[in-house]
């Protein structure tokens, strides 16, 4: 079985091919889907109270069409991961980017609840492979010590999704209609689409180690960091979606604000979420260089976000909605930091090729805590007892993911399959 340094040890003569101005390019169409993938999955909440003036969607039914969502995306992250490294990055990632592409644009054909949920699905199901193959392609063509800043490029597409997306929907859907927002996401990702089969291919070495072996979802989940990641994964995903979904009904509902403050809102509290992911992918990396061993660089980064997390989440109390909206960006930022981080743990201890697979099962396992903690519950829960005890008991979640981390993954060392 090729080691991890054998996967990046191009000769003199490949290194400008293999390494050089490729995987820039790589990196940023990976950029590009992941921002289109946030940007299609904030519109329906950002929109929901002009959504909901159309066909009266209550607090619970829009949490059960976000529980779709995600139940979708749980089952298509597991098969997604396998498509991935059965098929490749390039040919299932282009799949699903037809697939997500297609549910986006029908969206604004939607003319009830069933017809939201099960297009909803569709989209879930389409996206679902998005990080799983980020992370396979950056495994793929960055280092070890690399991986980490590149992931957090990637991951502050998410939070440009929500910088630029919020005032854009709002704007398009006062001047054009709601409608207009899910068209022109479907056209995004067309474009993305033949640029992606344009530039993407492998790197000379991981293209010959591909074609050696592929490997089971059964083995990977004979190892324990396989499931440390998922059960990390389980527990701190549903605090992002619960903002993505629930902050822009919160700002109208509880803040009162108008549908310009509340896309200003959103704007301020991604751009400093925005920080995070970056500032997250260059601590660990910064450790790392300076001698740090690989898990002790990452796991110290991510126990600095669980201090955070907890106190920043207090701005869903304060009466200053000026101090809600800094707190509520240092709590999101904190979140994408020990996203950066989370989110490299399995190329850093799987093989390239298992990298898909075991990724996948831990978004899949994400996506399942998301639809419980993020959509059904806060569904049924948020109209009777409000948002603050839901939200501050997730909060804690970082701490115990955190724990599960640290007890199963070690000091991330490559497991041999």
């Amino acid at each position: 079985m090729p080691t991890t340094s054998e996967n990046f040890a191009p000769t003199k003569s490949s290194t400008l091919s293999t390494l050089g101005n490729a995987r820039w390019t790589i990196l940023g169409l990976l950029f590009f889907a992941t921002t289109i993938n946030y940007l299609d999955r904030a519109v329906l909440g950002v929109l929901l109270p002009e959504i909901r003036k159309d066909f009266h969607f209550t607090l619970e039914t829009y949490g059960n069409i976000q529980m779709l969502f995600q139940i979708a995306y749980a089952a298509g992250s597991i098969f997604g991961g396998k498509l991935l490294d059965s098929m490749g990055t390039k040919k299932g990632f282009g799949i699903a980017a037809v697939i997500w592409s297609l549910a986006a644009t029908l969206n604004a054909w939607a003319r009830n609840a069933i017809q939201f949920g099960a297009l909803r699905a569709l989209l879930g199901l389409g996206e679902s492979p998005n990080f799983p193959a980020c992370n396979k392609a950056i495994a793929e063509w960055f280092k070890p010590g690399e991986r980490a800043m590149a992931m957090g490029v990637v991951n502050f597409a998410p939070n440009l999704a929500n910088i630029v997306g919020p005032p854009i929907f709002i704007w398009i859907a006062i001047m054009f209609g709601w409608q207009m927002c899910f068209l022109m996401m479907g056209a995004l990702g067309l474009i993305w689409l033949p640029l992606w089969y344009l530039y993407c291919r492998l790197p000379q070495q991981t293209s010959q180690i591909s074609k050696t072996s592929k490997v089971s979802l059964s083995i990977v989940l004979k190892h324990k960091q396989a499931w440390g990641y998922a059960w990390a994964k389980f527990l701190t995903d549903p605090v992002w979606w619960f903002y993505l979904f629930w902050l822009p009904t919160y700002l109208s509902d509880v803040r009162h604000f108008t549908p310009s403050q509340r896309g200003t809102t959103l704007t301020i509290i991604y751009s400093i979420s925005g920080i995070g992911a970056l500032a997250g992918g260059a601590c660990s990396s910064f450790l790392i260089k300076r001698g740090w061993q690989l898990g002790k660089a990452r796991k110290t980064t991510m126990l600095m976000c669980v201090l955070v997390i907890p106190a920043c989440t207090l701005g869903v109390v304060v009466k200053n909605s000026a101090l809600a909206i800094v707190l509520f960006g240092l709590a999101t930022a904190a979140h994408q930091a020990w996203m950066t981080n989370l989110f490299t743990t399995p190329s850093d201890v799987f093989p390239h090729q298992a990298v898909g697979t075991a990724n996948g099962f831990g978004v899949s396992m994400g996506a399942i805590g998301g639809a419980i903690f993020s959509a059904f519950i806060p569904g049924h829960l948020i109209p009777i007892v409000g948002y603050v005890p839901v939200l501050m008991t997730m909060s804690f979640f970082y701490v115990i993911a955190w724990w599960l981390v640290h007890k199963t993954m070690g000091n991330l060392e490559m497991v041999s399959l």
